[in-house]
């Protein structure tokens, strides 16, 4: 796991209230014209909560609603956009539910079905994400709920592009991932042809998307794996901060930010055709995933007393805090590699995930970890099957992922209180624009 993760404060280039823009009112904003459902009534009729901006002040207030309609909190009318130059899910803030599936092509589906797929679960995606139905065997599961920041990603795997006659397509950067020596993968639960991601802030919503994307697979593909994730509810601590995870420590400070100047080289393949990184022009604005099932080993964490953790991952747990920093230090003080205590011995000790996993310590290696925990109960010895899903984002994970990892192997103190159970690394292509589904550059290029 590195240090690095998405902070939690509400993105409005990403994440937008329901009622910003057309709703379903009319000029007088009293009745709703036909057509429009329900759900899509009180997901688009605003609210009167309490925004998020990217730095975590309020931003405002929307305009009250029409007396014509309940109108939800904040956290039900925040709507993600599928539209625009990157797809969601890769930037926008974390999200309190998730769930990761990846799908195998059934026998015999190749190009062509797997573009009719494509085409059925981005229509899919606008409308949920949008507070809509899913059509017209919608389930009902969300029929109450607004967008609830929902975000549904998809992406493809190695075996993808073997399966749809596309090889000559298959981008470099998508080539297996080495072998790690903390590796213990089931291969039942790795890779897959096709890898779709699932985001809200409400269980019911996320839900919803994972059973609409199973059934619109059809006879076209079946589920390979899946996993389900969650987080910190947005609003449950009194400011936007970093997420913890389920060893209790902050997790990841040195996230990227969407503001850093050199942000989108590092995260997005550029737009230029045949620029030689990250791949082919069909992958122009997308990203690459690599997701992996963390396994923590808490028993053995937890025995661990505070001053052995803190050493473990180099921050304090109350805070953040580097342990070079002082007193007054905060999450976002720089960390002080070489400061020593009055032993000579090194604050921040050599072998502290904090230090091994900095961007400076491995060539610039820079990723987007945007993870979900996850606890799937307890063994036959109360053992806990919890951990992390670690998800990130990079423009090439030959240079991103791949050299960070390759240092945890060779010596990071973290590294036996985890187990790394499942592994897999997805092409996500650039969004779609309007009347265009995800991944048609590749499929009718």
């Amino acid at each position: 796991m590195a240090d690095q993760s998405i902070p939690e404060a509400r993105n409005p280039e990403t994440t937008r209230r329901a009622s910003d823009g057309p709703g379903p009112l009319d000029s007088g904003g009293t009745t709703a014209p036909e057509g429009i459902s329900r759900r899509r009534l009180l997901g688009t009729a605003g609210a009167t909560g309490l925004v998020l901006g990217a730095a975590g002040a309020a931003a405002g207030y929307a305009a009250a609603p029409s007396s014509a309609a309940t109108p939800l909190t904040s956290l039900g009318s925040e709507r993600a956009m599928f539209h625009g130059k990157h797809q969601p899910g890769i930037t926008t803030p974390m999200q309190a539910r998730g769930h990761l599936v990846a799908f195998d092509l059934a026998a015999g589906a190749g190009r062509k079905e797997a573009a009719a797929l494509l085409r059925r679960w981005s229509d899919t995606a606008r409308r949920l994400m949008a507070g809509e139905p899913a059509g017209t065997r919608d389930t009902d599961v969300a029929r109450d709920a607004g967008p609830s920041s929902l975000t549904l990603t998809f992406g493809f795997g190695h075996s993808f592009f073997g399966r749809t006659g596309l090889e000559k397509q298959r981008p470099v950067a998508l080539d297996p991932l080495p072998d790690f020596s903390s590796d213990h993968l089931d291969k039942n639960r790795s890779n897959g042809d096709l890898w779709v991601q699932i985001g809200a802030d409400d269980a019911l919503v996320a839900f919803h998307a994972l059973r609409a994307i199973q059934q619109e697979a059809g006879s076209a593909a079946r589920i390979r794996w899946q996993m389900n994730g969650f987080n910190r509810s947005p609003g449950t601590t009194a400011h936007p901060m970093t997420a913890r995870n389920l060893m209790g420590q902050v997790d990841g400070t040195r996230n990227p930010k969407p503001a850093d100047a050199d942000f989108d080289q590092r995260i997005f393949v550029p737009e230029a055709p045949g620029s030689g990184k990250g791949g082919p022009a069909w992958m122009a604005n997308g990203s690459y995933a690599v997701v992996r099932r963390i396994r923590m080993l808490l028993d053995d964490w937890e025995k661990l007393s505070l001053k052995a953790q803190e050493d473990v991952i180099g921050r304090r747990k109350s805070d953040g805090a580097p342990l070079s920093g002082g007193s007054d230090a905060t999450e976002t003080t720089e960390m002080d590699l070489e400061k020593t205590d009055g032993s000579g011995k090194l604050v921040v000790p050599i072998n502290a995930h904090a230090r091994i996993t900095r961007p400076d310590q491995n060539g610039g290696a820079a990723m987007v970890r945007r993870p979900f925990s996850y606890h799937d109960g307890f063994d036959a010895d109360g053992v806990p099957d919890a951990g992390l899903l670690f998800i990130c984002w990079q423009a090439d994970p030959l240079r991103g992922f791949v050299p960070v990892q390759r240092k945890l192997d060779r010596g990071d103190a973290l590294s036996q209180f985890i187990r790394h159970e499942a592994s897999g690394l997805f092409a996500v292509p650039g969004g779609a624009s309007e009347g265009e589904y995800v991944g048609q550059r590749l499929l009718e290029g």
